[in-house]
């Protein structure tokens, strides 16, 4: 005989991580504004590099595609897990997503760990977008073991550091405060953060901007695809920050 007793219950907490995932990136994606930063902005900032890089006066040894690619590369892992996740965490904190979530049986840690899942998912979706617009300019990257390493690291770290840099943004801001603080910290970066040209672009800004976690992550990018090593002083400078923005967040983050 079927019994059809309810049985109330959770579902299990990996389950539950790869759903609030799931969401979380369709949203990021639906949404124009960060599909725009995450996507359309820094291939933009590439084709527009290369074709247009002629007129900066950059004498450089390699092609203008190997040192754009790279650091565009780094712009979009930049541009998804600080602007867009603050954006969207300061507006879900203002209209009480976060908080009606918080009643549910997803628990904070896997309200956190979806978030984080849901940026490499994006990420990864990025890297190949921009990767092929690369190839198809003519990027030919290094590729050996130990860039390999060295992209990855530099991948997670810096997705850490900035993620905790923009949970840290949408946590003591207004959402209006945070979209506008978000999107004027996203553009200076990308203008003077050592992210999209190297830091050596930059004259005797550049050893400051080697200590910004968008220089470091442009230096760590750069140095995986155009040498194939790890750059770990940029891979410590990252986890200072990332270190600093999550006790930053663990002090100050409110979830509504």
């Amino acid at each position: 005989m079927t019994d059809f007793t309810p049985r109330p219950g959770s579902a299990p907490l990996g389950r539950q991580i790869l759903a609030q995932a799931s969401m979380e990136s369709r949203l990021m994606l639906r949404n124009g504004e960060q599909l725009l930063i995450a996507v359309v902005i820094p291939v933009i900032v590439l084709i527009g590099g290369v074709t247009g890089g002629k007129h900066l006066h950059l004498h450089e040894s390699r092609p203008l595609v190997d040192i754009f690619t790279p650091g565009v590369l780094a712009l979009a892992i930049m541009s998804t897990s600080f602007t867009s996740l603050a954006i969207a965490t300061g507006f879900e904190r203002r209209y009480g997503v976060i908080k009606r979530l918080g009643a549910s049986p997803l628990p904070r840690i896997g309200l956190l760990c979806g978030k984080v899942l849901a940026l490499v998912m994006v990420e990864v979706l990025q890297l190949v977008v921009i990767g092929c617009v690369g190839l198809a300019l003519g990027w030919s990257p290094t590729v050996s073991a130990a860039g390999v390493v060295g992209l990855v690291l530099a991948f997670v770290v810096g997705t850490a550091a900035f993620a905790s840099l923009g949970l840290f943004v949408a946590g003591v801001l207004r959402a209006e405060a945070t979209l506008a603080a978000a999107n004027l910290i996203y553009l200076l970066l990308m203008a003077g953060g050592a992210v999209v040209l190297p830091a050596s672009s930059y004259g005797g800004f550049g050893s400051f901007a080697k200590l910004l976690p968008s220089g470091a992550l442009g230096e760590a990018v750069r140095r995986a695809f155009q040498v194939g090593h790890l750059d770990w002083p940029a891979l410590v400078v990252l986890l200072v920050w990332a270190v600093v923005g999550s006790v930053l967040t663990a002090r100050t983050f409110k979830w509504e």
